[in-house]
């Protein structure tokens, strides 16, 4: 008899603390428990509905497939696949399946549904490349959102081109219509204030946070978005914001100065949450909790990633015609 979620289950919660040892060691382990879980969940769905109509592709989004995972995280996939839509029933069953035994394994279902049980995430290449255009027409908040979400993507599982296409895909409606890049800077324009004037820390006031910085929306998103619209704008695909700094610093040469401000970033969030009990609190820092000299790193951390966010908008606004 073979593995089952509950193995991986038990796997999980016996190795994930020595996992957590180092950000790279962390999800490398993140990446061998969702494939082994995704190969349970295959083998189920093969043996009910027998071989995949199609090939296909099973992706990892959001921190995933950046290959930036903490030590709880919820999920973030989708599935592509080269056949006609009657294929989509298939393909939406397996993706059932995975969300399900993710789940079990340790994975929260994504709240905004972010996953190939979704028709929205589970759609064949032509489909897709339909939704990107559908999307980048509308160029609504929700819909530049789900655009950016697609594109922190890799292929955890199957055809690596067909990701590749729809990626392609994105970067020629953009070069054909560079205002869209206004669109999208306006979209990751809000970001928490995370220091106040005089230095201090400002921690959240919303219920359940309060006294907490929000470490991802305060700390970590100024990094994230600032290397995401700079690939967009240079066709690049990888979605790791660690490769993203590598592939642009040529174009981009001010960059150089923060890939180690965000290397320290993931290495400081993890130092901290490594013992964190649930998902919500994963993300959360309790001011009160930290040494002074960690609250002088947060401070510094914040700070850069402000500027860089700052820089990125400057830059692009000299490239993007008006």
């Amino acid at each position: 008899m073979g593995k089952t979620y509950e193995d991986l289950k038990k796997w999980r919660q016996q190795e994930i603390q020595s996992a957590a040892a180092g950000h790279f060691q962390l999800n490398a382990f993140h990446d061998e428990l969702m494939k082994e879980t995704f190969q349970i969940a295959q083998a189920k769905v093969e043996s009910e509905q027998g071989k995949p109509p199609a090939p296909f592709a099973f992706f990892l989004m959001g921190s995933a497939g950046r290959f930036e995972q903490q030590v709880l995280s919820d999920q973030d996939h989708g599935i592509v696949f080269d056949g006609d839509e009657s294929s989509r029933e298939y393909f939406l069953k397996l993706g059932t399946e995975i969300s399900e035994g993710l789940a079990i394994v340790g994975y929260e279902l994504c709240e905004g549904k972010v996953m190939a049980s979704n028709p929205l995430w589970c759609q064949s290449i032509t489909s897709y490349k339909n939704q990107i255009t559908a999307w980048l027409d509308e160029a609504s908040w929700q819909t530049l959102r789900n655009f950016s979400i697609l594109f922190d993507s890799r292929v955890l599982v199957g055809e690596e081109e067909f990701l590749s296409r729809l990626k392609w895909e994105g970067f020629s409606k953009l070069e054909n219509d560079p205002r869209l890049y206004s669109r999208l800077i306006d979209n990751f324009e809000f970001i928490k204030k995370g220091v106040g004037f005089f230095g201090q820390l400002l921690p959240e006031q919303r219920n359940g946070m309060k006294g907490d910085i929000h470490i991802k929306e305060t700390v970590y998103f100024p990094y994230v978005n600032s290397l995401r619209i700079l690939a967009f704008k240079q066709g690049i695909r990888t979605a790791s914001t660690l490769e993203r700094f590598k592939a642009l610093s040529d174009a981009y040469p001010f960059l150089r100065g923060y890939q180690d401000d965000f290397l320290k970033l993931l290495e400081f969030r993890l130092k901290l949450k490594k013992e964190a009990s649930t998902y919500e609190k994963v993300h959360l820092l309790e001011i009160d909790r930290l040494s002074k000299q960690e609250k002088q790193k947060l401070k510094r951390l914040i700070k850069r990633g402000n500027q860089l966010f700052s820089k990125t908008k400057s830059v692009l606004k000299e490239e993007i015609p008006s």
